[in-house]
């Protein structure tokens, strides 16, 4: 029989009061969730702060706390920088010219979903755009997913020498619960609660990793003994000691995760559910703050946690340097580290890990929310037309998502998954997908239904062709498969509008009916 440590003790206290929490967070919420509407799209009551720091929360996967330092661990600040930078400059202007307008789109035509809206925009009685939309949820979701089980599985792994598998399904069982609860609102309310509790483990985990390595002078000049590690134009390479070039090509590919925003069902959902639309650039400004401050200290996190390995405070922080996988652990070590100094300390430890669930958690229940809409509001009752009573549908959504949650744990069964590499695809695939058709949709008149389908299907496509085709041919073009993806969709769109029907009067009146107001 294993005999827990005080430290464990004190991390497992505060774990279990956060899920508990969690749940009964979604318990509330449930009282407030009457019909489908409000389990999707929350009936649109989301005050500005809520909206913004949910949104950033669900989008703050476990990259951000795992990913992203892990990233910046390994390889220096190249890597994770330009994807930083990219992802900053990306959410500004998503908020900017995306939310507000789609939030008005949506309500004028009656969405609920991201699928129900192109169909809806575009008077798609074919249902073809609403079919295209479910899927390619579904294809991007689940694997999405899957990286949070499987942040959560090493998570535990790492600090209580647990079984993966068995501390993947056990995350898994208590995100689908409290989110089967309650639905949109549950998965919104708790996201702001996760997203104070991810800053908190950051600011924690960062000074006290500064502190361990002698202070700010002593975490650069460690750093600047790896060759490339704090050059933007470098990165380090652990099995030879050198640095190596980190082009343009390079910096466009982690630059261009930007692009996503554009096309995260999740994201766009936000927007779609805040009460005053006009309270908007409130949420602009909130989110904005705390993306730039979140991602800068995750990137700095990783230098920091390099450094204390440099000076021997933890030796055993990484087995394997050559193991990118590896890396994403820094931050559990980081906090197993701080909880054997003390009762005390180890609930603050508890409260970093709780900090890294809350970072997975944020953002897999709401790809989950938007993949049961995919599934049981899209796919069964609109274009299979099964007609449901209000709680047929309701119980068809909370089958669906726990459906998706298994095969998300399916996927994410193996411990030695790459967080960072799975949230890049999954990434693209959306970007690629809904991004180039959502902003089309709501800025250009020309646009119709056809290219909408063509652009959709052709981004998709692109992404897995230019990944598994293109990329591996090295050189220029080894590039993201966001960008690519991304230009052949809104080409394809142009191109197949302009050379299709115009679209009818009534819809050309409803896109001047949104821009006018």
């Amino acid at each position: 029989m294993t005999v827990l440590t005080s430290a464990q003790v004190g991390i497992i206290i505060t774990i279990v009061v956060y899920l508990a929490g969690m749940l009964l967070v979604g318990f509330i919420a449930s009282k407030n969730t009457n019909d489908v509407g409000d389990f999707y799209l929350g009936g649109r009551k989301l005050g500005p702060f809520v909206t913004a720091m949910s949104a950033e929360a669900s989008d703050m996967s476990s990259y951000l706390l795992m990913g992203v330092p892990g990233l910046a661990y390994f390889s220096g600040i190249a890597d994770a920088g330009w994807t930083a930078f990219g992802l900053i400059v990306g959410t500004y202007l998503n908020w900017l010219f995306t939310a507000k307008r789609l939030r008005k789109y949506t309500e004028r035509v009656g969405a609920i979903t991201i699928p129900d809206y192109l169909k809806n925009r575009f008077h798609d009685e074919s249902n073809v755009l609403l079919f295209l939309g479910a899927m390619f949820i579904i294809i991007f979701f689940v694997p999405y997913t899957a990286s949070g089980f499987s942040a959560c599985g090493k998570l535990f792994g790492s600090l209580f020498g647990v079984n993966y598998q068995l501390a993947m399904v056990v995350s898994a069982i208590i995100i689908v619960g409290y989110t089967t609860t309650g639905g949109f609102l549950a998965a919104s309310t708790t996201d702001f609660i996760q997203s104070i509790v991810m800053t908190i483990a950051l600011f924690i985990v960062l000074g006290y990793g500064v502190n361990q390595a002698g202070g700010y002078s002593e975490v650069i000049n460690n750093a600047n003994s790896l060759a490339g590690f704090l050059n933007v134009s470098a990165t380090y390479d652990n099995v030879t000691g050198t640095a190596l070039p980190y082009g343009i090509f390079n910096k466009i590919t982690m630059f261009c995760w930007g692009l996503g925003y554009f096309g995260m069902p999740h994201i766009l959902l936000r927007f779609m559910a805040i009460e005053n639309p006009d309270k908007l650039k409130l949420s602009r400004r909130v989110a904005s703050i705390w993306v730039v401050l979140s991602l800068a200290i995750a990137v700095l996190l990783g230098v920091v946690g390099r450094a204390m390995t440099q000076v021997g405070v933890m030796d055993s922080l990484i087995e394997d340097p050559t193991s990118s996988s590896k890396a994403e652990t820094l931050i559990v070590v980081l906090a197993d580290h701080i909880s054997k100094n003390g009762f005390g300390l180890a609930l603050i430890a508890g409260l970093i890990i709780a900090g890294i669930l809350a970072s997975t958690m944020s953002t897999a229940d709401s790809q989950l929310i938007a993949a049961a809409s995919a599934v049981s509001e899209n796919i069964i009752q609109d274009v299979f037309k099964v007609k449901m009573k209000e709680r047929g549908a309701m119980l068809t959504a909370r089958i669906t998502l726990v459906s998706v949650a298994v095969l998300a744990a399916i996927i994410a069964w193996n411990p030695n998954s790459s967080v960072f590499a799975i949230v890049s695809f999954a990434w693209a695939g959306f970007g690629a997908v809904f991004g180039p058709a959502i902003l089309l949709s709501l800025f250009w008149k020309r646009c119709n239904r056809f290219g909408a389908m063509a652009g959709m299907v052709t981004g998709g496509l692109m992404v897995f062709i230019w990944k598994y085709g293109v990329r591996p041919m090295g050189g220029v073009w080894d590039l993201y498969e966001l960008a690519p993806a991304f230009l052949v969709a809104i080409i394809f769109i142009v191109v197949v509008s302009l050379l299709t029907p115009a679209p009818s009067e009534d819809i050309i009146r409803e896109f001047d009916d949104v821009a006018a107001k």
